[in-house]
């Protein structure tokens, strides 16, 4: 049995879980709230642990996270879904990916709707489902690109699909409950459960009426920069703006719209940051995409062109916005990420094609 901490935060009603493989006390922890550090740095110190990731369900509203803190105590890997937006980010984890402590493994799923990089976190006997499901009731989706039906749908899929007897831990309660389960929330859900059409769901969903996030104007900035207390990632660098219509997103990533890069293809350089079977995959690639995981864009930045801008590509904006940070603070100054990867531009029609890249040495 893994080692198992629930820990809370009053002031946002927010749980914090840390959870250990016991034989080689590798240990994980999921949602930590940056004024409660030093009990989760003590807890883990007592514990004898060693911390390898720092978990986000999704950006919050509500907390600071300490990701951050505990990033820079332990060496812990920070890990958020590719769609949050997050580029500071250590690792930006998609649907199927696994993350491995010890014997343990977590699976990621994607469920989105709360907000749009939300993420469940599936274990052999629990999840960790972040706002996605509460106890009794759901995340709000009234902003951070929420969506009813598409809650509705993540629920559903990802969540009331795991075997009934699953354990359920959400990011908060308001009423003191700790646990519950598929069961109980298929039969007892208000919002979800009890047969529910999701007609029935968005009705309810929009109803509700709810205040502005007390916190949000101060968490939100915060947390999309991993709930450090710093300046956007590239404040200090020096962005060529005048090359094409570039926003800068709520982190400080220079984005293009794909309508754009529809209409001037020929005029910039374009680099596909995904591995090597996700270029080859159902999404297909953009037509003389380049393929340059992200993990190798640093050492291979030498021989991208200086002479044309870039326009990096991945499955649906996270890794590419991260790759466009890391080539403007090398220099690049004509750099920007495609707003909304492949999933976006297939969304929009894009060409594509398939297959393998022309072959070069760091195209894998």
């Amino acid at each position: 049995m893994p080692m198992f901490r629930q820990l809370f935060d009053h002031d946002s009603s927010t749980y914090t879980y840390l959870v250990a493989d016991p034989e080689s006390r590798e240990a994980i922890i999921i949602d930590p709230v940056f004024e409660h550090f030093d009990r989760d740095r003590g807890l883990i110190e007592d514990l004898e642990l060693e911390l390898r990731y720092a978990l986000e369900t999704h950006v919050h509203a509500d907390h600071v996270t300490a990701t951050a803190l505990l990033r820079k105590r332990f060496g812990a890997r920070s890990v958020i879904s590719e769609r949050a937006g997050v580029v500071c980010a250590d690792l930006q984890v998609k649907h199927g990916d696994r993350l491995h402590v010890g014997a343990l493994a977590l699976e990621v799923r994607e469920t989105p709707g709360h907000t749009a990089g939300c993420l469940t976190y599936v274990g052999t006997d629990r999840a960790f489902t972040g706002d996605a499901l509460l106890i009794r009731g759901c995340g709000r989706t009234d902003f951070q690109s929420g969506d009813s039906a598409r809650l509705y749908e993540s629920v559903h899929a990802q969540i009331f699909s795991l075997p009934d007897a699953t354990l359920l831990y959400p990011a908060h309660d308001y009423q003191g409950r700790t646990v519950t389960s598929v069961a109980e929330e298929k039969k007892h859900n208000a919002r979800l459960g009890g047969g529910r059409s999701q007609a029935e769901f968005v009705k309810i969903m929009a109803g509700l009426s709810l205040p502005y996030p007390r916190k949000i104007d101060v968490a939100l900035p915060a947390n999309l920069r991993c709930g450090a207390d710093a300046s956007p990632p590239l404040a200090a660098t020096k962005l060529d703006p005048s090359w094409a219509p570039i926003q800068l997103s709520a982190a400080g990533v220079p984005e293009l719209d794909p309508a754009w890069l529809a209409a001037h293809a020929n005029e910039v350089h374009v680099v596909d940051v995904r591995e090597p079977d996700e270029y080859r995959g159902e999404l297909g690639h953009l037509p003389h995409a380049e393929l340059m995981p992200l993990a190798t864009l640093g050492p291979s930045s030498h021989a991208l062109p200086r002479d044309r801008p870039i326009v990096l590509v991945c499955r649906s904006g996270g890794r590419s916005g991260r790759a466009a940070v890391d080539l403007a603070q090398l220099g690049f100054p004509r750099v920007a990420s495609l707003r909304g990867g492949m999933v976006e531009w297939r969304t929009r029609n894009g060409a594509v094609v398939y297959g393998a890249p022309a072959g070069t040495s760091r195209q894998g």
